[in-house]
């Protein structure tokens, strides 16, 4: 009797093994099969789409790029000077950026630079705000127009597959900012 159970354990141990084995081989082929799904995507500005890269200069002249950010979450927040919910929305933006930096999640900040008085304005608007995230400027007004910006401020999230998970117009708040990215988890 006491040799059957021990057999029967045993037997029970490899089954849990086999079975436990099973799952950890279809879990790393899924996540394979998802990388090169993702390679597949049509890029575009809608949810599910990867997110249409870009090269900017920030003002300190050096270029900047979306593909630069490749494994991370990234907020790519397009903003003016000018926009009152953008002013509001920033000091949330720079604390998320604060909190969140050290996670593999960036912010950029893509200023529409063709509505601005001029770039001092956006220098003493980032000094004012202590803005310490990237912030590129859209000289052509090319990237809001590929992002198909018409509301200010608009908000793309992109998974570290650079896939737009949400898409907010309008100013959103830490709070918001939080939910998504444990929605992207």
């Amino acid at each position: 009797m006491k040799k059957s159970m021990i057999a029967i354990i045993l037997l029970l141990g490899l089954v849990v093994y086999g079975g436990y084995d099973l799952l950890q081989k279809s879990s790393q082929e899924a996540g394979r099969q998802s990388r090169a799904d993702v390679a597949n995507l049509e890029t575009g500005t809608q949810k599910g789409q990867l997110a249409p890269d870009f090269s900017l200069t920030d003002l300190n002249g050096k270029q900047v790029s979306l593909a630069d950010y490749a494994g991370k979450k990234v907020l790519v927040n397009f903003w003016a000077t000018w926009c009152p919910p953008c002013r509001v929305e920033m000091p949330h933006m720079q604390k998320f950026y604060e909190d969140y930096k050290t996670k593999d999640v960036v912010i950029v900040g893509v200023n529409l630079t063709p509505t601005e008085k001029n770039r001092s304005v956006v220098q003493d608007f980032i000094q004012e705000q202590q803005l310490t995230f990237p912030i590129v400027l859209d000289q052509e007004g090319e990237v809001s127009q590929a992002y198909k910006v018409v509301a200010y401020p608009t908000t793309y999230f992109l998974d570290a597959d650079g896939v737009i998970r949400e898409k907010f117009q309008g100013a959103i708040n830490y709070d918001v900012m939080e939910k998504v990215l444990r929605g992207m988890n």
